[in-house]
């Protein structure tokens, strides 16, 4: 059995959510806020995990509608569904566990557990009472605080049942270990009188022997015994040693007792003494861990880092959970199931270690030590280790809606698989950012990655303070990505995504073969000879009407590339004309010239060029257009997309900080204008 999905109504930031899970890694992330620690919580408070202090009115999720209160006092509904793992055979410890929790006895495949924490029902008609004409929920929740939280009350219930049935059995039998994010675990280690590393220790005592398969059981119980009779014989010498040491002190220090009045007469007989015998379990007290180092230096545990500490405390608790659910160790005490639940897992790891720890974990999963491991995470590294199908996303457009992103169910079809592969093999810790973010625009360069922030900044928007990510893609592979985001999928990580791209019109000979070819604006459908294409027209049109996708490409008749149309909205400007332009005199003198044919006079002769003004001037543009046209297409062959890019940002960051009447004009591109209206609306 593990745990399949989470039902969570009215707890804390949940109003009503569902979230599927899989046997494994379970990573949960997604930004601040979402209820990620909250899911963890809630899945504790059913299996019996007390958070140790009792619920109170915050952990109600705060409903404002007046109407809803009034018509019932507000409580929190938990369930846990339970399903039949693949394979697993009904006559197993854990279906046996469950058998009276099925929602299906005949099926057997589901069962469930729940938990209710509500107001007590002798108090439901007083609280419907109290609250009929109250005018506010504000006012609502001040009389719940004030005169019923405390006469709520906690249940437990499986199955079909609704009430009344008694879990404990099950819940005795399930192991959850809960490790929350605000941890400092060194008060927990390395000494062998506390208890986890003292049981640890007293599992791990002579494994071999324990394991020794050539043996029977018997046998193996015959030589602990003889082990353990082997260590008290041992050190029977010096505890008599040390008794002989304490004889004399002894009496000295018994006079106190007798004068306090513990005489052997006011007692019945009671003295007290010193026992003289000596077991293993006593002798863990002595031990204490170090740490050694290859040079040969022995320091304390305690003094190592918390991301070390965290990793050992992590190993210790793995070990109590194998030994827990040892049948040969515990016997009919044996935990049937077990389940991790770790709360940023990352806490106090550098991305290497992190990488090192989800390893570990997914180990201990596969060799059947931990059933299900749940994680929560802010980490782009272990979100882009992780695998795609081990990921659940939450995002919380408002107040106690959550949505709920689930790679596993979305790449399903056959048509998915390539999608599934390209996204997991380069989802890396960059691009991995895309879950915890806003809102997302994918681009296909550098040059968009660069210069969008400062675009932004143009239009008096800030793409950090929006928390939006742009995400460079490489080229045209949005697809792979989107099917992460399409809303229209009920698994999908629901947020606002505009991909950019450009128009790039296209043609080629309709006669004589060959492939398209890169052709300019003014050149579409001029000559019949050729067929001609535009890039993004199926997109554009797919996602027209999409509840949370839009593509925006330059204009379908003047525009080309993102630096084309930089430099066609800004044909005055030279904060362009940076010092990777390769022809900057001659752009600069074409800048100067508003005459069209000045204006070629200026441009040096190439094969390039030629066409350039052979095509332009057989074009119906006007002059304008014609001489916007003519600087964005040198422009456009002048600049190499990265390094014009980076150059580009710095002069239009500094154009922006200088005083307002000092400024250069500058325009941001149309397209990309309406894409960042629309994605920040």
């Amino acid at each position: 059995m593990y745990i399949k999905e989470i039902r969570i109504s009215n707890f804390r930031n949940f109003k009503e959510a569902s979230i599927p899970f899989h046997e494994g890694v379970n990573v949960i992330i997604g930004h601040n806020n979402t209820g990620k620690s909250n899911l963890l919580r809630a899945m504790g408070l059913v299996l019996g995990y007390s958070p140790g202090y009792r619920l109170a009115t915050n952990d109600l999720f705060c409903e404002t509608d007046v109407l809803a209160l009034q018509q019932q006092s507000p409580r929190i509904q938990i369930t846990l569904v339970f399903h039949r793992s693949e394979g697993e055979a009904l006559d197993s410890p854990e279906m046996g566990a469950f058998a009276d929790m099925m929602t299906d006895p005949e099926l057997s495949e589901e069962a469930e557990l729940r938990y209710e924490f509500k107001l007590a029902e002798a108090q439901e008609e007083n609280y419907m009472a109290d609250v009929a004409n109250v005018n506010t929920a504000r006012d609502i929740w001040r009389i719940i605080d004030h005169d019923y939280i405390r006469l709520y009350r906690s249940s437990r219930s499986g199955g079909n049942q609704t009430a009344g049935m008694n879990v404990n059995d099950v819940l005795g039998q399930i192991d959850f270990q809960f490790l929350d994010a605000i941890r400092d675990v060194s008060h927990d280690l390395y000494a062998g009188y506390n208890p986890l590393l003292k049981d640890v220790l007293n599992f791990f005592i002579d494994y071999s022997i324990k394991n020794d398969d050539t043996k029977s059981g018997d046998e193996i119980k015959e030589q602990l015994k003889t082990l353990r009779d082997d260590f008290v014989r041992q050190s029977s010498p010096l505890m008599q040693t040390l008794q002989d040491r304490l004889r004399d002190g002894k009496n000295v220090f018994l006079k106190y007792a007798r004068d306090t009045g513990a005489t052997f007469t006011t007692f019945n007989g009671a003295e007290p003494d010193f026992d003289g015998m000596v077991t293993e379990n006593d002798m863990f007290a002595a031990l204490r861990m170090i740490i050694k180092y290859a040079v040969g230096i022995e320091v304390p545990a305690t003094y190592n880092g918390l991301g070390y500490n965290n990793l050992i405390y992590m190993s210790l608790l793995l070990a109590k959970m194998q030994a827990d659910g040892s049948i040969t160790y515990m016997k009919r005490n044996a935990k049937i199931l077990s389940f991790l639940a770790v709360e940023e897992c990352e806490a106090h790891l550098h991305p290497a270690m992190q990488y090192k720890f989800l390893r570990f974990l997914q180990d201990n999963n596969s060799n059947g030590h931990v059933r299900q491991i749940f994680m929560t995470s802010h980490s782009t590294q272990i979100a882009s280790a992780v695998k795609l199908d081990d990921l659940i996303c939450l995002t919380s457009p408002e107040l106690g809606k959550i949505n709920v992103g689930y790679p596993r169910l979305i790449y399903r079809e056959d048509d998915d698989k390539v999608s599934k592969q390209y996204v997991q093999r380069f989802l890396d810790a960059t691009k991995a950012d895309m879950f915890f973010a806003n809102r997302l625009i994918f681009v296909e360069g550098i040059a968009e990655e660069l210069l969008l922030p400062v675009f932004a900044r143009y239009l008096n928007r800030s793409l950090t303070d929006e928390h939006v990510l742009v995400v460079n893609m490489g080229g045209r592979y949005f697809n792979h990505f989107l099917k992460l985001f399409d809303a229209n999928n009920p698994y999908a990580i629901n947020k606002r995504v505009v991909c950019l791209t450009d128009i790039d019109p296209c043609r080629k000979m309709k006669e004589g073969g060959g492939g398209y070819e890169a052709c300019y604006p003014y050149e579409y459908n001029m000559d019949t000879c050729y067929d001609y294409k535009r890039h993004a027209d199926r997109e554009i049109e797919q996602y027209e009407g999409h509840p949370n996708i839009r593509f925006y490409r330059q204009d379908p008749q003047y525009g080309k590339t993102l630096e084309y149309d930089i430099m066609r909205e800004n044909p005055n400007c030279e904060l362009l004309l940076t010092s990777s332009v390769s022809n900057l005199e001659e752009i600069r003198a074409m800048m100067a010239e508003q005459d069209v044919n000045e204006m070629m006079n200026k441009m040096r002769n190439s094969e390039a060029n030629t066409r350039i003004k052979r095509s332009i001037n057989a074009s119906e543009w006007t002059d304008e257009e014609k001489r916007k046209a003519l600087l964005a297409s040198r422009y456009l062959s002048s600049v190499s997309k990265g390094s014009n890019a980076l150059e580009l940002n710095v002069a239009l960051m500094n154009n922006l900080d200088k005083p307002q009447k000092d400024r250069a004009e500058f325009h941001v591109p149309q397209y990309i204008v309406e894409a960042l209206t629309w994605l920040l609306s």
